[in-house]
């Protein structure tokens, strides 16, 4: 058994407070949030975030309501967590990328009671995708009304083991589901990396991963925690991530593998590359010609591989000093994480030997929300082995511990799709292929891919007669689906394998496929 807690020696503050005390961290003057249209102090941040909490208060009265936001990244969506938790509110924030049937999905299933969205965004919605019961605006009419608004919210006094937020999660079967997350779950979670990654207040974080992931909103709650400054980014381009680097000087840079190989594809000036002190991995493992390009690009900074699942936000790093020796592993757990490795029966595995990793843990979140039956699935009972107890998030996935305690990841246990850092249901691509009514059967899988991880292939089998399904497919994919789940490639049967049981051979596709 293994945890970094036992072994770093100045381990962060276990004690975890409010979520809104974020955003009294930091210097009154210092520099907390750089956006397009100006910078905000610490001094304003605490005043932006009391008054959008007294608003929500009044807009979406009632302790743990639930707010929800689809939105690029600015202003609104960077301060709506601590706003949310100030308000005794629940924040869920959407993924700027999805579609209307994802957000209406998420809509109805959180309950939630005001949704806050980019004009375009909200136009796109159609009747009877905002619930009853739920109001929605245009971000610009948020913000007017936020500015008109004369309250103002002390910090709040919330048990820190209150509902803070939900993020919406893909599994391996149906449609998402909402991750919920105290403020301790958020708060100890940031100081966690903060400690690790060496945050100082002198740091800029350039934020280029979606606030709408658990790392992606961690990169603003570390930085604040540690009294840095975060520049949002929404890119086009890759060379948009580069040109923000140099404009801002920037220090710490997280990305997902597929956006690490087009970064160390472009010719990066040296202002660009000089600031930078820090990278950051996730969503994905770094290949070993990978690690060695970062190295390439960026031989001043130290480079943090890291893994972790939603349900227990980050689970491991490895070390930059054991990089060279050891790129492909998943390191150690990081503060406040146990990491057991169980097998088949039950037992915690020896050196080399293959089990499932199981995080214990004040990360581990408080379950799915209102989905007793996943959530019984994937948060059990911790192990005996563990030294705090309580609740563990069993995560499905395969790894190894070797004998100096560095862990190596094998496979999933489950048929979740793993691409460009997106975690992509297989049913959910399967259903909306069938709901076109243009095909009869259907599976979709992660084959590997190079820049990707997994690309998404659909093999499917034409509804009886439609004759132009294979003309119409892809389009009508494109409708109801985000970019990121677009199959890349949709391979046609006449007929479908089976297995002896009369169900969709999935192994015998794979196998086909080479996925």
């Amino acid at each position: 058994m293994h945890s970094t807690k036992e072994t770093m020696p100045d381990a962060p503050d276990p004690n975890p407070m409010p979520l809104d005390h974020l955003a009294e961290r930091g210097q009154g003057d210092a520099p907390a949030l750089v956006l397009r249209e100006g910078t905000l102090s610490y001094k304003d941040l605490r005043t932006r975030v009391a008054g959008m909490a007294a608003w929500l208060r009044d807009r979406a009265p009632g302790n743990g309501a639930r707010v929800a936001s689809w939105a690029a990244k600015g202003e609104l969506t960077c301060l709506l967590p601590l706003a949310c938790a100030r308000a005794g509110l629940v924040h869920v924030p959407i993924n700027p990328l999805l579609k209307r049937a994802q957000v209406a999905h998420i809509l109805a299933d959180s309950g939630a009671t005001l949704l806050i969205a980019t004009a375009a965004r909200a136009k796109s919605l159609e009747d009877g995708d905002v619930p009853p019961g739920c109001i929605a605006m245009t971000e610009a009419e948020a913000l007017a009304a936020i500015a008109d608004c004369d309250g103002a919210l002390a910090p709040s006094q919330a048990d820190p083991g209150d509902l803070a937020a939900i993020l919406y999660t893909s599994g391996s079967t149906g449609r998402p589901k909402g991750v919920m997350l105290s403020h301790a779950n958020m708060w100890l979670g940031a100081a966690s990396v903060s400690h690790y990654l060496g945050i100082e207040s002198h740091d800029v974080t350039l934020a280029v991963l979606p606030l709408s992931f658990d790392y992606g909103q961690n990169q603003l709650l570390n930085s604040w925690y540690a009294g840095a400054s975060v520049v949002p980014l929404d890119y086009l381009f890759a060379r948009d991530v580069a040109k923000a680097c140099a404009r801002h000087a920037v220090t710490t840079l997280a990305a997902v593998p597929p956006l690490w190989v087009q970064l160390t594809e472009l010719d990066w000036p040296q202002d660009a590359v000089a600031p930078i002190r820090r990278l950051t991995n996730t969503g994905g493992a770094l290949t070993v010609d990978l690690v060695r390009s970062l190295q390439d690009t960026f031989p001043q900074a130290q480079l943090f591989p890291m893994y972790g699942l939603t349900e227990a936000f980050r689970s491991t790093y490895l070390d930059p000093a054991l990089v060279d020796s050891h790129p492909t592993s998943m390191g150690t757990a990081i503060p406040f994480a146990e990491i057991l490795v169980i097998d088949d029966a039950g037992q915690v595995t020896g050196p080399g030997e293959e089990g499932e990793l199981v995080h214990c843990g004040p990360l581990v979140a408080q379950g799915y929300w209102q989905d007793a039956e996943r959530s019984a699935e994937r948060f059990r009972p911790a192990p005996a082995e563990s030294r705090y107890g309580g609740t563990a998030v069993w995560s499905g996935d395969r790894v190894k511990r070797d004998a100096d305690g560095l862990l190596y990841f094998v496979g999933r246990r489950d048929a979740m799709i793993k691409s460009a850092g997106n975690r992509i249901s297989p049913q959910e691509v399967e259903d909306a292929a069938i709901a076109t009514g243009l095909v009869a059967e259907a599976v979709a899988l992660g084959v590997p891919d190079a820049r990707l991880g997994q690309a998404v292939h659909l093999v499917v089998r034409p509804a009886a007669g439609v004759s132009d399904a294979p003309d119409r497919l892809a389009p009508a994919l494109a409708k109801e689906l985000p970019n990121f789940m677009q199959p890349q490639t949709i391979h046609w049967r006449e007929v479908m394998p089976v297995n002896p049981n009369g169900k969709l051979d999935r192994t015998a596709i794979a196998r086909e496929l080479g996925a």
